[in-house]
């Protein structure tokens, strides 16, 4: 019988399965207790405390050849390396307690390549206001980064990707797109602006940004568009089994972008379905609108609508068109 390889079913499947597998199994639940939330179903997982804060932690894998472009600084590879760590610590609304970094490395490496890298390792966590607190180094056949963030929050203030409602506006932080269209300027060798080629080498965590919003308990859910626009809504729509109509005219893209582009179709396949801009994708409770507003920079793009809906775009005319379920994925065919 021919065996099935993991590039066939996909990341999410793949995680799905796993989740699975590392659910406690019958008459076991008491060897995870104290685990509040567990693998596969948030940006984090989550342990309780055992006082009124929940501690949050994840991990991500980073290498040269399929994360890192040729035309990155060692300098921004550490900076992404932890970014999209802490991209995933601010979706769940905590504050960031720490990183721990693990470098894989060819033995002819230089030692500042190496001490480069470090640096953009540190400079993005002093961005997110804590530190790098350890980890590990190995000799490996390609550069490999493997990050564990930490992060600490009430769990009176934790934010989950389920919660949202019909009614509930939609929000992002930033611009999408941005990331996607200078991965496309440099595969397809085409000029664009450092503005966007930054985007993509120098991600901002949205740390910040994340506690003044898990503080004003005005959001009903939550999560990091690391994978794209698209993905990050159909991701949303199933934990909190809600549709989404999301407004083209409102999306956040940036003029560059909007210079970058072709076409209408392009400008939207960008935006949409292209990952890596890690900004913040939420819904909102409509009565504390206005009150997020006035604390925090947000792009309202639509709103929540019933399940049956599904997820759709309006253009002009009110047109609406359905949004494909597609983004980036690891172990695509």
């Amino acid at each position: 019988m021919k065996e099935t390889k993991v590039s066939s079913i996909g990341e999410r499947a793949l995680i799905s399965r796993l989740s699975e597998i590392f659910k406690a199994s019958e008459g076991k639940e008491s060897l995870q207790r104290g685990i509040l939330i567990g693998a596969g179903s948030d940006d984090c997982a989550v342990l309780d405390l055992k006082g009124e804060d929940c501690l949050v932690v994840t991990t991500d894998m980073l290498h040269r050849t399929t994360d890192f472009p040729v035309e990155m600084t060692p300098w921004q590879m550490g900076w992404m390396s932890a970014a999209v760590n802490l991209s995933d610590i601010a979706a769940m609304g905590a504050e960031p307690a720490g990183l721990l970094m693990v470098i894989g490395m060819p033995k002819d490496t230089e030692i500042v390549f190496f001490e480069e890298l470090a640096k953009g390792m540190q400079a993005c966590a002093e961005f997110g206001g804590t530190a790098i607190i350890g980890g590990d180094l190995d000799t490996h056949a390609e550069l490999t980064v493997t990050g564990t963030a930490l992060g600490r929050v009430k769990k009176s203030q934790l934010l989950l990707r389920r919660g949202a409602r019909p009614g509930d506006p939609v929000c992002i932080t930033g611009y999408t797109g941005s990331a996607g269209a200078a991965l496309e300027a440099i595969q397809s060798g085409r000029p664009v602006s450092e503005v966007v080629l930054k985007a993509l080498f120098e991600p901002v965590p949205r740390t910040k940004e994340a506690r003044i919003l898990a503080e004003s308990g005005a959001v009903t859910s939550m999560m990091d568009t690391s994978d794209g626009l698209a993905m990050s809504l159909y991701d949303l729509a199933g934990a909190s089994h809600v549709g989404f109509t999301i407004r083209e005219n409102t999306l956040p893209i940036l003029k560059e972008v909007r210079e970058f582009v072709s076409s209408y179709e392009e400008l939207m396949e960008l935006s949409l379905y292209t990952g890596g801009d890690f900004e913040l994708l939420m819904t909102i409770d409509p009565q504390q609108m206005k009150k997020v507003q006035n604390i925090c920079n947000l792009t309202i793009i639509g709103e929540c609508t019933e399940y049956e809906s599904g997820i759709t775009l309006e253009s002009h005319g009110r047109r609406l068109t359905r949004i494909e379920q597609r983004g980036y994925l690891q172990l695509k065919a």
